[in-house]
């Protein structure tokens, strides 16, 4: 079968746009209008393939960069090439998906975690403390949690909106994963009361970091 070009790929999206997504994606900050499962079922189809996945990142469209970070090798791709790819991303869901499924397991993670964490623009560090987190959970040898913890306590409670989202996922995930800080990152937690009230459905677990850290400890002490 012949490999699909970029014009047929960004054709065979746009057919599958849905008004209806769009509307309620719009509400998030994000403007792809096809239905993400639908969308990886293309990704599946066309299996890896980083040359195609720059082309498809190229196009500035949405839908075709969500597919990009389906389809590139993360290996593959240079230190300056994502720094560039992260800070174009202004969507949300464009710089989730480059971080969790690119940025996250490229050889170059460590260095850009660094580099972000110091970045003047919030959206930017925002991704240094996604990958934070990511190290606090998976890898914490190293880091200096105490030092994060004085980071977190002296400006959480004033971030931007997606920079104060990453750095109180970095707060629970000390919460959890470090026993030995966890009543400090609590008591953050609740003086600073970020995303205290935040509407959370049925069977979901708050992100408010005290109840976050306490619903997964009972998790990990239950051997769920």
């Amino acid at each position: 079968m012949a490999e699909s070009t970029v014009p047929e790929i960004l054709e065979e999206l746009r057919s599958l746009a849905e008004p209806k997504i769009l509307e309620v994606n719009a509400r998030h900050g994000d403007d792809h209008a096809v239905n993400l499962t639908k969308l990886r079922a293309v990704a599946k189809r066309l299996g890896m393939d980083t040359a195609l996945a720059r082309e498809l990142w190229a196009t500035d469209v949405t839908e075709a960069r969500l597919l990009a970070t389906l389809i590139g090798r993360p290996k593959e791709f240079e230190r300056d090439e994502l720094d560039a790819m992260l800070r174009s991303s202004r969507t949300p869901k464009v710089h989730d998906w480059l971080v969790n499924y690119v940025v996250k397991k490229s050889r170059h993670a460590e260095d850009l975690r660094t580099a972000w964490l110091e970045d003047a623009d919030p959206v930017v560090a925002s991704a240094g403390w996604a990958l934070t987190s990511e190290r606090v959970a998976k890898k914490p040898e190293g880091l200096d949690l105490e030092a994060l913890l004085d980071t977190i306590e002296a400006e959480l409670k004033d971030a931007p909106e997606r920079l104060q989202w990453a750095m109180n996922m970095t707060l629970a995930y000390i919460g959890i994963h470090a026993p030995a800080l966890r009543d400090r990152a609590v008591a953050i937690g609740e003086r600073l009361e970020v995303l205290k009230d935040y509407p959370t459905p049925p069977n979901c677990t708050s992100p408010f970091a005290p109840t976050w850290i306490a619903e997964m400890v009972r998790r990990q002490e239950a051997g769920a």
